[in-house]
């Protein structure tokens, strides 16, 4: 049965958790947890709670769920949730508190297992990686970098997806020189040149890029175009904002350096914001192999930021798995299927289920 999932995804949306305002979600899953002696608190530091099996096993390997308590704005979206026929529509129900029901339910009956487990909810997963909650953890809890495999229960369709695109920011500033706009040419139009500057970026097409033989697509965005005081001045300034999202077969300075030859217009000054580091694309870890196996599951690539790139850049096996589907993440109309709560969770304890 599902509908224990759904009344969980339900108070679970029902407590806003938008970044940087985690406390009273962390304080529901703790109370959630607390009462299952199976369970020993880790690390409960900033936006972090971490459990894992109160008795471990030298020779068992450690698979961690993991995944992030907050949203982001409720915005459009829908607050508190409602049930709609068989699914659950709020802000978080796809990206990512039906994912944490599961998270949940397994956590407080986990299945008899030959692997040692760990649950992992932390905050501020939505903002640029400069805010982590997991960096620190990663640095403070030596037990978590004993972990074999990382699920990160992103939204996913209860498929596997591996690796993630990286994630730059950047901002462009070009100046001009301010004038009336009865007599434009004693002035210097610096929208015009950032018109100018940026249709490199405009018109460039999408890149697919195979890694591992699967394809990730690389984009690149102008999300903003700021300038101008007044209607009747030629504006002295342009400034604009630029989302690069890359495949995991470049590093962040080679993302940065692709960025800076797109836009390497004489007039443009770039600043880079933010640069999160892509996700490497892991599908040779048995445990992996065992995931694909234990419900003949589709393995593809995150076409996405996920905390993935966090573990990996900790040494840290991780794929993407849970039961929201992305093309609802962020959405106004945000949805996850109940069906694919009670998927999710049959899954994951079949592939955690001890083996002969």
């Amino acid at each position: 049965m599902s509908e224990d999932l759904a009344a969980a995804t339900l108070a679970l949306v029902d407590i806003a958790s938008v970044s940087r305002d985690e406390v009273a979600i962390l304080a529901h899953v703790q109370a959630v947890l607390a009462p299952h002696a199976h369970l020993r608190l880790v690390d409960d530091g900033d936006a972090v709670r971490l459990y894992l099996l109160a008795s471990r096993r030298a020779d068992a390997p450690l698979v961690v769920l993991a995944g992030h308590v907050d949203t982001v704005p409720i915005g459009g979206g829908r607050y508190p949730a409602q049930r709609e026929g068989d699914a659950i529509v709020g802000r978080g129900t796809a990206d990512m508190k039906g994912g944490l029901a599961v998270m949940l339910a397994l956590a407080a009956d986990p299945p008899a297992s030959d692997l040692d487990l760990g649950f992992l909810f932390f905050g501020r997963e939505e903002l640029p990686i400069t805010e982590s909650a997991l960096v620190p953890l990663f640095e403070r809890c030596p037990e978590l970098r004993e972990t074999t495999l990382a699920i990160v229960m992103e939204p996913t369709a209860n498929a596997i997806e591996v690796g993630c695109n990286g994630n730059l920011n950047a901002l462009v500033t070009v100046r001009g020189t301010a004038a009336h706009t009865a007599r434009p040419w004693l002035g210097d139009n610096a929208i015009h040149a950032a018109i100018e500057a940026l249709a490199s970026v405009a018109d460039l097409p999408v890149r697919d890029v195979e890694v591992g033989g699967l394809t990730y697509r690389e984009v690149v965005s102008v999300t903003s175009l700021h300038g101008g005081i007044a209607q009747n001045v030629v504006p002295d300034l342009a400034t604009a904002h630029v989302n690069f999202r890359y495949a995991p077969s470049r590093t962040p300075d080679e993302a940065e350096t692709r960025l800076r030859d797109l836009l390497g217009h004489h007039r443009v000054e770039l600043q880079i914001l933010g640069n999160a580091p892509p996700g490497p694309a892991i599908t040779t870890n048995p445990l992996v192999v065992r995931l694909r196996d234990a419900g003949s599951l589709d393995i593809g690539p995150k076409q996405a930021w996920t905390p993935v790139a966090e573990f990996g850049l900790a040494g840290i096996d991780a794929v993407n798995f849970g039961p929201g589907d992305p093309r609802y993440a962020h959405a106004d109309d945000e949805r996850i299927e109940v069906g694919a709560l009670g998927r999710s969770r049959d899954l994951l304890r079949a592939f955690l289920a001890a083996k002969e």
